[in-house]
């Protein structure tokens, strides 16, 4: 496993629309072997390939003791309305608040290929629709309502 620079906005690579994934190989593992030790040692709670200079369908997602590698997703049953404060790896030292689904169901494969479904409510389903924005170019920032410099 390997430590990989977290780009910052302004790189475009940003602002870019991902590809989905059709190989499920080593290259694969390797990416989310590298972006699950990236995301820990940056602190993170997501991280989308994008954010590491991978213009693949994939992000990251460790909360709660439970950690998920999400291959291709595709959020559904998106409901409710909650709205919170957010920050990004790729937004160092500002934060802002955007409004998201209360609830969400994410469609995903894992690094094997294999389909499973995970149905989020709250601040999990929060960062899961700020990563999924991620494989899209969307930056929390397009959506805040509001951005500050963090103390």
């Amino acid at each position: 496993m390997a430590v990989r620079n977290i780009i910052q906005l302004g790189d475009p690579t940003l602002r870019k629309k991902s590809f989905p994934v059709v190989d499920y190989g080593e290259k694969t593992h390797q990416l989310l072997d590298d972006m699950k030790q990236t995301l820990k040692i940056a602190d993170g709670v997501g991280l989308a390939a994008p954010q590491v200079g991978v213009l693949r369908r994939i992000f990251i997602v460790s909360y709660d003791g439970l950690y998920y590698e999400c291959i291709n997703p595709v959020l559904s049953n998106c409901s409710g309305s909650q709205s919170g404060v957010e920050g990004c790896l790729s937004v160092r030292g500002k934060s802002g608040t955007v409004i998201r689904p209360n609830k969400v169901t994410v469609k995903a494969y894992d690094r094997f290929g294999k389909p499973f479904t995970v149905n989020a409510e709250g601040f999990l389903a929060r960062i899961f629709c700020h990563e999924n924005d991620h494989l899209d170019g969307i930056v929390y920032v397009d959506k805040a309502l509001d951005v500050q410099e963090d103390d």
